[in-house]
């Protein structure tokens, strides 16, 4: 397979979901000129507001999101990480955060639900509890496309390393890892993390992350960035509505492999 060019939308999604997609467009359509044939948005890209309001606004697949994503897709002849949406519950309860690998036809080739969900209560600082409002994900998902596998990912999955060694095995060589990381964790965190998990897989992160304020008050960290197998961080964004993009060479994932074997050497330990 050849070296191609992908892109990451760096974005402040808000609580009008038809701006929000309106604006992904935007930005998806200025990669697609630019050469990028993979495109991938952040977590909650098409809608984020009130927790309240999550059961109503979530979609069911198919639904208005997913459709948006494949015609998407299609249209810009682009492989489409579809960042992630609340996806309606099977009971009409609890959502799923829910992200999409699209083919450039429009084809869904991954559906995964976000199974690590942030949950956390410091009195006087912070309290934040996903669980109340969302559903965990029960399955590791990888989505062969027409450029590679892709493994998927959501936001706070980055802080559980098995996760993306269950994805490399299941052979994935991209790692999805859309998100809406905050200001103070991302300052400490974020770029540490992308980089081990690329390192750790020797595999290409792709990182879109929310910029600007959230619904909640609370800041996002912005700083998307792209790295490649060996770590070396391909490009990254600032604050602020961005995309970014590099190439993504499956040579070099071969070389890194086979120049390091961590993998073949790696043993499973109960």
């Amino acid at each position: 397979m050849r070296a191609f060019r992908a892109a990451v939308v760096q974005m402040n999604a808000g609580a009008e979901c038809g701006a929000n997609l309106e604006r992904a467009a935007a930005l998806a359509r200025r990669a697609a000129a630019e050469g990028a044939r993979m495109v991938a948005f952040p977590e909650v890209f098409a809608w984020r507001g009130e927790r309240a309001r999550e059961a109503a606004e979530a979609c069911a697949i198919p639904g208005r999101i997913s459709e948006f994503l494949s015609a998407l897709a299609r249209e810009l002849g682009v492989v489409l990480i579809g960042g992630s949406f609340l996806e309606r519950g099977a009971d009409g309860g609890k959502a799923y955060n829910t992200a999409l690998a699209i083919d450039a036809d429009g084809t869904i080739r991954g559906v995964y639900r976000k199974i690590h969900l942030f949950d956390v209560d410091l009195p006087g600082r912070v309290t934040v509890s996903e669980s109340d409002t969302r559903a965990p994900g029960g399955a590791v998902v990888t989505a062969a496309t027409s450029l590679g596998t892709i493994g998927l990912s959501i936001c706070y999955d980055l802080r559980f390393p098995e996760l993306y060694r269950a994805l490399t095995r299941a052979g994935a060589t991209i790692l999805a890892v859309p998100a809406a990381f905050t200001a103070h964790t991302g300052a400490a965190h974020w770029e540490t993390l992308l980089r081990a998990r690329a390192i750790e897989n020797q595999a290409y992160v792709l990182a879109p992350n929310q910029t600007g304020m959230g619904p909640h008050g609370i800041a996002d960290h912005g700083h998307s960035m792209i790295v490649d197998p060996w770590g070396t961080v391909l490009a990254a964004a600032g604050d602020g509505e961005a995309v970014i993009a590099a190439e993504i060479d499956p040579a070099v994932i071969l070389r890194v492999r086979a120049e390091m074997p961590c993998l073949a050497h790696a043993r499973l330990l109960d």
